[in-house]
């Protein structure tokens, strides 16, 4: 979410000021871009990982200030809602053991996290025990940044945030402010790559963002509703869309977006970001980005990042300086929490080495493949899960199952081969993504099967959906892959 924020009200000057600035920002990124300013490395990887806070009866644990207080670890930091927390995993090469170096230390930082929390902490893409009454404004994390952001959201949409999800049930409420978007909790993987191939990158991205999520997909229940296997998608997209039915009517983009073309320079994504959205936070640096690039230096270009930061898109370009030095990375946000550690990592090197498949692809999908049915994709992947059906080029319609298997992961060992990673552990975690297809089990089917047997021996929804979550929490503490645990 970014940097801590002062208390602040701003007036319309600001907003004005603000949008000139990140103008500014855009055109200094855009001559960074023509000089070859940026970083050109490849296989520098980075995860974030968003978990719940439960108690003893599976309820959701409103206690982060507390559990971040006993942790005291900076790699754990807050999140939206206060039974949210999330962990950073410090970035590293992909090469070689980079992967089992990321299980162990997830592993071991989860453990102690455990230890010391003093109630539970679970891996799930949305927990199946909240309530309405949970996910209210007095429920946002005691942080001043996540207060603004939703006095700006709803003040901009002017009018209750409707959510209305149909899937295998239907659910309808409506919210004053964006504290429902607090039950969505993902993973987000980080790749750094070269700026004169960012285009090919995200590209390869959004085509597989469908198979992704189907095969991914950890979020079936909501307020005691069985909805989409990834309910977690359309949550997002309602409880954070600002646009009153006039502006959806008149096509302005929602802030959660999978975008609309194909690119060719990661500049038509900050370029749309900045024509199409308005600032939500219009927080001024004092940094002149012109004079800094003059001078030589490195320019935060804080504007444009804070901006960028609150355009909600599934695949996110990203901006940043590390050791003085400029890069780019897409931030692919498709993907629940959990089930398991091992799940993640598998759900990661398939992500890692199937977009540097496609990314170097001669004759790349994307040219074969039309933009809406890559978002066709990505919707069915959501609402159907493992069970989803895609279209590809050469396939057709094909099942998102045999597509992975048959198509996509022979191409995710030819990118992880590229990438240099451990032949044992690439056969692994690819094996995991590959027996998951095999079987059709996901933590999304293992939620509702979970859940039909108990309601099969008489448990109503709210026992079958507490007794289900207990047992995820203990088996996801095994470090199993989901495709094998018992029901």
């Amino acid at each position: 979410m970014g940097k801590e924020l002062a208390t602040v009200v701003f007036a319309p000057e600001d907003r004005i000021t603000y949008r000139h600035k990140v103008r500014r920002c855009l055109d200094v990124f855009a001559q960074m871009f023509d000089r070859g300013a940026f970083s050109s490395s490849e296989g520098m990887i980075g995860l974030e990982l968003e978990l719940n806070l439960i108690d003893g009866d599976a309820r959701p644990a409103m206690r982060n200030a507390e559990v971040l207080a006993r942790l005291a670890d900076p790699d754990f930091q807050t999140e939206l809602g206060q039974f949210n927390i999330e962990l950073n995993a410090p970035p590293r090469s992909i090469g070689g053991h980079g992967l089992g170096d990321y299980e162990r230390d997830l592993l071991d930082s989860l453990r102690r996290a455990t230890e010391k929390a003093g109630c539970g902490i679970v891996m799930i893409g949305m927990l199946p025990t909240l309530s309405p009454d949970d996910l209210v404004l007095g429920n946002l994390s005691v942080n001043e940044r996540y207060r603004l952001l939703n006095d700006e959201m709803a003040g901009a949409r002017g009018e209750q945030f409707d959510l209305d999800i149909r899937g295998v049930e239907q659910l309808r409420s409506a919210s004053d402010s964006i504290a429902p978007e607090a039950a969505c909790t993902s993973v987000q993987f980080h790749l750094e790559v070269p700026p004169d191939r960012f285009d090919r990158f995200w590209n390869a991205s959004q085509a597989i963002a469908g198979a992704q999520v189907a095969i991914g997909a950890n979020s079936p229940f909501l307020h005691g509703r069985r909805l989409w296997a990834e309910t977690r998608i359309a949550l997002f997209q309602q409880a954070t869309d600002i646009r009153p039915d006039e502006l959806k009517a008149q096509g302005v983009r929602p802030r959660v977006w999978f975008g609309e073309r194909w690119i060719t320079s990661v500049t038509d994504l900050f370029a749309e970001n900045v024509d199409f959205f308005e600032p939500l936070l219009p927080i001024l640096d004092d940094e002149d980005p012109h004079e800094v690039l003059r001078a030589g230096g490195v320019p935060r270009l804080a504007e444009l990042r804070l901006h960028n930061g609150t355009v909600y898109r599934w695949n996110r370009p990203v901006y940043d300086v590390m050791a003085g030095r400029p890069h780019l990375r897409v931030e692919n946000r498709v993907l629940p929490s959990g089930p398991t550690v091992i799940d993640l990592l598998a759900n990661a090197a398939f992500y890692f080495g199937l977009v540097r498949g496609l990314a170097d692809q001669e004759n790349p999908v994307w040219s074969r493949l039309p933009f809406e049915a890559a978002r066709d994709n990505f919707h069915a992947g959501a609402v159907a899960g493992i069970e989803a059906t895609a279209y590809w080029p050469g396939r057709g319609e094909i099942p998102v199952a045999e597509l992975v298997r048959s198509v996509l992961l022979p191409h995710a060992y030819e990118g992880l081969d590229r990438y240099g990673v451990d032949p044992a552990i690439r056969d692994r975690l690819l094996g995991i993504i590959d027996e998951r297809c095999r079987l059709g089990r996901n933590g999304a089917w293992w939620q509702t099967e979970t859940v039909r047997q108990a309601e099969q021996r008489g448990r109503s929804r709210s026992e079958a959906l507490r007794e289900m979550l207990l047992r995820y929490t203990e088996l996801h503490h095994t470090n199993e892959p989901v495709h094998t645990w018992p029901l």
